[in-house]
């Protein structure tokens, strides 16, 4: 598990749709426009230059937990087990300020992503457009070179509000993925294909 402040990180998102993104007005009506530079999108269409994806704003903390699951295998006959390890699977909940209903939406209407005209039910069968990519840039400490964790394939699994006496405070989204995350110095932008 890795915890990291919002000031340490820059977080980019796009669809796993080359054709189109995911942006929610302020009135809460959520469209799937075509690959823009608008930086009020929730997510650009793979693809599009990660330099210019909506940067992620307000958020205070991410956190990414990488782990793995096993399964208990006994053979008839035999008195030992065996672990075998059957998906790994990789975690990003990340934390802002709650200031627009637009993770509301996403989490309601967008949680796997685009066709490129309309969302995906989740309803169907898996395929290399579903989800979302995550960019995660590492801000160098010292003018160090870059470090990025692209999460490929990412479904949003849990939305949260945290709500007080005196309003809404903060939120939290969760996105996981089935597949390795790529480490390297710049953005992973290939789509997904049998090298992952």
């Amino acid at each position: 598990m890795a915890f990291f402040l919002g000031k340490d990180v820059t977080l980019k998102v796009s669809t796993e749709n080359g054709s189109s993104g995911v942006n929610v007005s302020a009135a809460g009506a959520i469209t799937y426009p075509s690959p823009r530079t608008d930086a009020t999108d929730f997510a650009r269409a793979l693809g599009a230059d990660v330099t210019i994806n909506p940067t992620w704003q307000q958020i205070t903390s991410l956190d990414v937990s990488i782990g793995a699951m096993d399964e208990d295998i006994s053979y008839f006959g035999i008195r030992s087990q065996t672990k075998a390890e059957i998906k790994k699977e990789t975690t990003v909940t990340i934390t802002r300020k709650k200031t627009n209903p637009e993770w509301d939406v996403v989490y309601n209407d967008a949680r796997y992503g685009t066709t490129g005209t309309a969302a995906w039910d989740g309803l169907e069968e898996p395929t290399i457009e579903h989800g979302y990519r995550l960019y995660i840039q590492i801000d160098p400490a010292g003018g160090g070179t870059d470090e990025w964790m692209t999460v490929l394939g990412a479904c949003v699994q849990s939305h949260t509000v945290t709500i007080n006496t005196d309003g809404t405070m903060d939120e939290t989204i969760e996105f996981m993925s089935y597949i390795t995350p790529v480490f390297q110095s710049t953005a992973y932008v290939t789509a997904i294909g049998t090298n992952l």
